[in-house]
């Protein structure tokens, strides 16, 4: 199995940005554990990160011929990207929305995704964790 993981806006900020909500490891490092659970678990995974909305449907729709599923943390474009749900409805292979922080902790207007609806599934609040629950997941489709 082949997954394309897709991370949205400020994840590369991750261990600068709110310690508080995200902790203090860095994105380098929550890319190396989704790395070595992969290989644990005998997956080959392809890991990006955007800060730009474009270059995620880009990522989504090269996914359509290149990957067998999709986990994706959309960041703040969870809330109001109807751009990326249509591409992760439009590609039709399973997908997981998967978000460090639990969004329904936290302010009133995380509270509600506008990706989740076009995916298989949401894993919220289990922070890295939370990504090789997405790929077992997966895995056990």
């Amino acid at each position: 199995m082949k997954i394309y993981v897709i991370n949205g806006p400020n994840l590369n900020f991750l261990g600068i940005r709110e310690q508080d909500v995200y902790g203090s490891s860095s994105y380098e490092e929550l890319c190396s554990y989704i790395n070595a659970e992969a290989e644990k678990l005998n997956v080959n995974i392809e890991i990006f990160q955007s800060n730009v909305e474009g270059e995620i449907i880009d990522l989504i729709q090269k996914a359509y011929k290149n990957a067998d599923a999709i986990i994706i943390n959309p960041g703040a474009y969870t809330h109001y990207s109807i751009a990326i749900f249509d591409s992760v409805k439009s590609v039709n292979i399973p997908a997981i929305e998967v978000h460090l922080s639990n969004i329904y902790k936290r302010e009133e207007f995380r509270h509600k995704s506008v990706i989740a609806p076009a995916c298989t599934g949401q894993i919220s609040g289990f922070g890295f964790l939370g990504y090789k629950l997405a790929i077992e997941a997966l895995l056990n489709q």
